[in-house]
This record gives structure tokens, sequence and C-alpha cells, in this order.
């Protein structure tokens, strides 16, 4: 986790960014990647983007949540298994990696790719309890 968090304090405030990605740019980018994201210098989250447009989405504590995503008016779209409600982002590429900003609150929720580290994202089973 040292890494990670030294790797998203390198990332500073995006350069300039580039047109949102479509749907098939996204896809081509992401598909067999699994991508950590940084706010503000800290980790944020991660992703496993898998064929056919599948995902799962954890926010570093073990707890992963499949999903899929779809293209929507030129954004990128997630539905997950714990949330019905679309959760749209613009996805922009600059020279340090995507740049994903949540269309809901565009000017509250920015995060940036943390580059590949070399670790795999933990998924833990169910829990189970009584």
């Amino acid at each position: 986790m040292k890494t990670l968090t030294l790797i998203l304090g390198l990332l500073s405030l995006p350069a300039a960014a580039q047109d949102r990605m479509t749907a098939q740019e996204f896809d081509d980018y992401t598909r067999g990647k699994t991508l950590y994201y940084g706010q503000n210098g800290q980790a944020y989250g991660a992703e496993i983007y898998h064929e056919n447009r599948r995902v799962e989405w954890s926010f570093l504590d073990g707890d992963c949540k499949e999903g899929k995503w779809y293209e929507e008016a030129g954004m990128i779209c997630f539905v997950y298994e714990n949330k019905s409600d679309p959760q749209c982002w613009s996805f922009t590429k600059s020279e340090r990696g995507l740049i994903a900003r949540f269309e809901d609150r565009p000017n509250t929720t920015e995060l940036y790719e943390a580059q590949e580290i070399g670790e795999e994202m933990l998924c833990l089973g169910p829990k189970i309890g009584v």
C-alpha cells in the first residue's frame, strides 16, 4: 500500500486534459486491466475491467462490487450489484493516465489513475454472519 500512496502523491493536478474518451476508446484502454484511482493524493479505489464491459470495484477495503458499464450521452455509466442507480463519469486521458469526473458532482469528485503498481486488488468473500 505504501507504493500506491507514493504513486498517488506524485500525481498532481491534471495536465491539460484532452476530449472525453468515447466508449470504444475507454474499452480499448481499460479492458483486461486493474486500474487504481486516487483523489487529492490519497488512494480512492480500484476497478478491474473485464471483457464485455463487466467490472469489479473496490474502495480498497476488500469489499468488491460487480457491475457493468455502458455509454450514455458521451459519458461512461456504471451500474453495480448493490446500487441500481447509474453512476456516470466522463473520462479523459492525460499524459499521466485517466482523469475521471463524476458527472453528478463534476466540481467535487475528480479521480486520477495511479499507474500500474504490480499489486492485485483484494476481494474478500461474502460476509457470513449470525
